[in-house]
C-alpha cells in the first residue's frame, strides 16, 4: 500500500503519572511509533492539561506526533486553538494533529463557565472551528470570518501549515461535518471495522464528502483499539458482542493486517483495556513485535 498507516498509543496524562508518561512517550519515539494521544478533560483536576503536556512530550522526543484524543473544543476557542496548534507545529517540526470533538460531558463543561450549547449548535460550532483553524494556518491574507459561533476580523494566519484534522464524530450531523471539512475520523472506542456503528456511520461521512466534491477516500479512519496482548493465542479474540478483546502477537498481526487490506483501516491507536497504555513492556510488544510485522504485511 502507498498510503501511510498510522500506529500509535494512548498515554495516561494523569497528574500522578508524569514520570511514567514521559518514559512511555520516549520509549514509543525510540521504537518508531507514529502517534501519541492523550485525553482532554480540562474539568478534571487530576489530569494534566493536554496541550501543555503535548508540548512537553514533543519537546522530549524526535519523531513521534501528538494529538488530543479528542480536544474538548467548547473550552478552547477556535482562534486561540489555531495559534496553539500552529505554535506546536512550528516548535516540533510539524508533529501535531488536531483531534477534535463537538463537546462531551456538557454538565462539566458548563460548570467551567462555558455557555451550554444544544447538540445541534455544538456541531455547528465544531464545523466552524475546523474551517476557521484551517483559515488561520498556512499564511496568506488576513482572515475575516463571520460565523454563527466564531467571528474574527482581519487576523493574519500563522505562516505554518494547518495540521491534519481528525474528528471524534458520533452523531449523523457531526459525521456529515467530518465528511465536509476533516481529514480523518476516530470512531468511538468500541466501534471497529466490524461493528454496526462503523457500518452505519462511515457512509454518512462518505456521502457528505461526495456532496461537496471531495473524494471520500481522502478521509482516513484511525481506530482507538483496546485489547490485551497475551503470551498464548486466545480461543476467541472477540467477545459475545463482537468486540475485540485481544490475543497473542500473531493474532494481533492477523487482525490488523486484515483491517488494513480488507477494510481500508488507516491507523490504530492502541490502548490497554483501562483506556491507556501504562505498562511499558506491553507498549514495547506493541511497538516492536506487532507494528513492524503489520507494516511489512500490508506493504507486500
Amino acid at each position: 500500500m502507498s498510503e501511510k498507516i498510522f500506529f500509535g498509543f494512548c498515554a495516561n496524562n494523569a497528574l500522578g503519572n508524569l514520570p511514567g508518561l514521559l518514559a512511555a512517550v520516549q520509549q514509543a519515539d525510540r521504537d518508531g511509533l507514529d502517534l501519541v494521544s492523550m485525553f482532554d478533560h480540562p474539568y478534571v483536576a487530576e489530569y494534566l492539561d493536554t496541550y501543555a503536556t503535548l508540548g512537553f512530550a514533543l519537546g522530549a522526543t524526535q519523531r513521534i506526533t501528538g494529538f488530543a484524543n479528542v480536544t474538548n473544543l467548547p473550552t478552547r476557542p477556535a482562534p486561540m486553538l489555531a495559534r496553539t496548534l500552529t505554535s506546536l507545529s512550528a516548535l516540533s517540526g510539524g508533529r501535531v494533529v488536531l483531534g477534535v470533538g463537538a463537546g462531551f460531558q456538557w454538565d462539566r463543561i458548563s460548570d467551567m463557565g462555558v455557555p451550554r450549547l444544544s447538540p445541534s449548535d455544538a456541531v455547528d460550532a465544531f464545523e466552524e472551528a475546523i474551517v476557521l483553524i484551517k483559515k488561520l494556518s498556512g499564511g496568506g491574507p488576513a482572515v475575516t470570518y463571520e460565523g454563527k459561533h466564531y467571528q474574527v476580523n482581519q487576523i493574519d494566519p500563522a505562516p505554518v501549515a494547518a495540521p491534519l484534522v481528525w474528528t471524534g464524530s458520533a452523531g449523523p450531523k457531526s459525521l456529515a461535518a467530518t465528511g465536509r471539512v476533516a481529514d480523518g475520523w476516530l470512531p468511538p472506542l468500541t466501534a471497529d471495522w466490524l461493528s454496526e456503528r462503523y457500518r452505519t456511520s462511515r457512509p454518512v461521512i462518505d456521502e457528505a464528502a461526495t456532496a461537496v466534491g471531495r473524494d471520500p477516500g481522502e478521509i482516513r479512519t484511525i481506530y482507538n483499539f483496546p485489547g490485551r496482548i497475551t503470551d498464548r493465542p486466545l480461543a476467541t479474540t472477540r467477545d459475545d458482542d463482537g468486540r475485540w478483546i485481544g490475543g497473542s502477537v500473531e493474532q494481533w498481526i492477523e487482525e490488523l493486517t486484515g483491517a488494513v487490506l480488507e477494510h481500508s483501516a488507516s491507523g490504530f491507536n492502541f490502548t490497554e483495556p483501562s483506556g491507556f497504555v501504562e505498562d511499558l513492556s506491553t507498549l514495547g510488544r506493541w511497538a516492536t513485535e506487532i507494528v513492524p510485522a503489520v507494516r511489512e504485511a500490508v506493504a507486500k
